[in-house]
This record gives C-alpha cells, structure tokens and sequence, in this order.
C-alpha cells in the first residue's frame, strides 16, 4: 500500500502458497482503482516459487524490493540487491518472548501469551514462541497455561468457536514434528504433547496440536523459528537475566514483558533492554503493532514497514538548488572575469 501511496507502481508476489488468497486482493484493489480512476497497472500481480523472485531481484527495472520471509530468503536477496545497486526493505523471521515478571497480573500475561502462541497456528512472524518465567511464579503461570491448552478448541477456522486452524500445507506439518523430535532429543521435556490430529474435520493431515516444552536457554532448537504452535518455557532469576535470554537468538522482530513494576518496565525498554524492533508492555508480541513502525533488527532484516518513516523507504530523495538571481554565486569567493 505504501508503495502507491508514494506514487508508485507495484508488482507483487505472494508466496507461492497462497495464489488463490493474492487472486483475490488484486480483484479488490483492481476494483477500488477502477471505482477511483487509477489506471490499471498500478498494482501488477505475478505468481511463482522462488525462481520468480530471483527475477524480480535481478532486474534492474525494479529499483526497490520489499521482502517479507526467512532469514534465508532476505540474504539471498540483500545480496542481489547489493549487487546492482538496489534498495531493499526485509522483514524476516522471528523468535519472540514474553518475559512474564513476578510483578506480572496473571490475568494479563496468560491470555497474552496464549494468544500470542497459538494464534493463526503460530504461523505468524510475531507469533509468541518463548515465556520467559520468573522462578517464583513458574510454576503457576506453567499450570495456567497447562489448563488453558487443554481447553483449545481445534478445527476449521472458520467457525468462529474454534481457536485453532491448520498449518498451511504437509511441510509445515513436518517441520512441527521435526522440531519436536529434535527438542526431545536436546533435552525439552513436553507438558502439553504435540500430535497431528487425525479424524472427521481433520482429513487434510494438518491440524496439530499446539504443544508446551520447557526447556534451557542455551538449546539450539530455543534459538531457532519454528512456523507452528511450539511454546518453549524459559526461567530466570532476575530481569538482566531475563532480558539477555530474550535477547541470545539470532532474531529481534517482537518483544513483551509482563509487569506491574515501572523500574523493570523502563528497563525493559531502555537501550539496557529489549534489542528488538517492538518492545511491548503488558501487551503480547502479536496484534499490537498494527500502525507502529514494523520490522526488526538482526537477522530480522532491519527494515521497517508502516509507521511514519516507512514511507520514506519507496522514495527517491532529490536535492534541487535553484538560481532565481541574475548573477551565478560561485563557492569560496572565486570570481571569474569573463
């Protein structure tokens, strides 16, 4: 939006995933333009695997490449950007935590990291996927969440009863089991199980079961993103601790900490704390930030999509000095008689 809103055209490309759901945004945008007298060709949509955005990154008929996918995909395409001058705006992946402090209000800090967690089948880039617990109220918050999971209601997403959906196809499917195999065997031990579930309104093999590991920080599984309803629980003892487990990965998109405490809140978000992109208080990693600046720092790309700059991402600055005067000012005082 923010490209033709700068006066730009716009070709796009969705994941090749999700054709049909593109088919039907450029039928929407093609018929506001229409209803609004913008010429068609504005907004140009292309479908295709990664080969098509290889195209498009290469082509120095397109200035300007705002990517929005993994850590992988935004390299490879900083790279071809570099590479010929372009500019790129990259969203990739995210890690994020809630760090729930022993100041926290339960009430607050359990449906925030719920939702946070399991919401869109935690296929979102600022789906919650670590609860960083105080030690004096792990256990609590752990047995909340334990009960609230159990009460998840699992099925096609558009029954509005329902709070959980599918994962988007069989690879995300086996990538949720091989995370989970792979922090078994690193030593996470699951309190909510994950399974695929199987049965009437489950034939497509894609709903799963959003699981609870608990697990230790320094795990190479914790540090990595996982599109699919895994929680990893954390604990610590003081909120240095706190935030420097929150920030050891390699991800900085969105970030939250749970208090009632103004000291640790400030911390929170002072050059001392949160080294992501959205810093959020008493509010979960997911949902708040429409409006805000969008993106975040490592290897989330650094980009920013939304808020007030953002804009100034899909322009081209110009510098213009005009001589209104009869006479060419000449620097540092030379004359020329001529």
């Amino acid at each position: 939006m923010l490209a033709w809103v700068c006066g730009n055209t716009c070709i796009w490309k969705p994941s090749e995933k999700t054709p049909l759901c593109a088919l039907a945004c450029q039928h929407i945008v093609a018929s506001v333009f229409a209803a609004n007298q913008v010429p068609e060709g504005v907004s140009c949509l292309i479908t295709g695997d990664r080969v098509v955005g290889q195209w498009m990154t290469e082509d120095a008929r397109i200035p300007m490449v705002s990517a929005t996918g993994s850590t992988r995909m935004g390299k490879a395409i900083g790279t071809a950007m570099a590479a010929r001058f372009g500019r790129a705006l990259l969203e990739l992946g995210g890690n994020n935590a809630i760090i729930v402090s022993k100041d926290a209000d339960l009430d607050i800090a359990i449906p925030g990291a719920v939702f946070g967690a399991v919401g869109t089948a935690g296929q979102r880039c600022t789906t919650t996927r670590r609860l960083i617990i105080h030690e004096n109220i792990y256990d609590k918050v752990k047995d909340r969440l334990v009960g609230v999971y159990r009460q998840l209601r699992i099925g096609d997403p558009l029954q509005e009863t329902n709070h959980v959906g599918p994962l988007i196809d069989k690879d995300a499917v086996n990538a949720y089991l091989a995370a989970i195999e792979t922090g078994k065997q690193q030593g996470c031990r699951f309190i909510v199980e994950g399974e695929v579930l199987a049965g009437d309104g489950f034939e497509s093999g894609c709903y799963v079961r959003p699981c609870i590991a608990e697990a230790e920080p320094g795990l190479g599984i914790v540090s990595q993103e996982t599109f699919a309803p895994i929680l990893y629980l954390l604990k610590y003892r003081d909120l240095d601790e706190a935030i420097s487990i929150q920030n050891n990965v390699p991800q900085g998109l969105s970030s939250s900490i749970m208090t009632l405490n103004l000291r640790e809140a400030e911390q929170f978000l002072s050059a001392a704390g949160s080294d992501c992109g959205i810093a959020n208080v008493n509010i979960g990693t997911s949902g708040a930030e429409i409006g805000g600046a969008f993106g975040g720092e490592k290897e989330t790309g650094g980009g920013r999509e939304s808020g007030s700059d953002a804009w100034k991402s899909y322009m081209r600055r110009q510098t213009n000095t005009i001589n209104y005067s009869h006479h060419l000012p000449l620097a540092q005082g030379i004359k020329f008689e001529i």
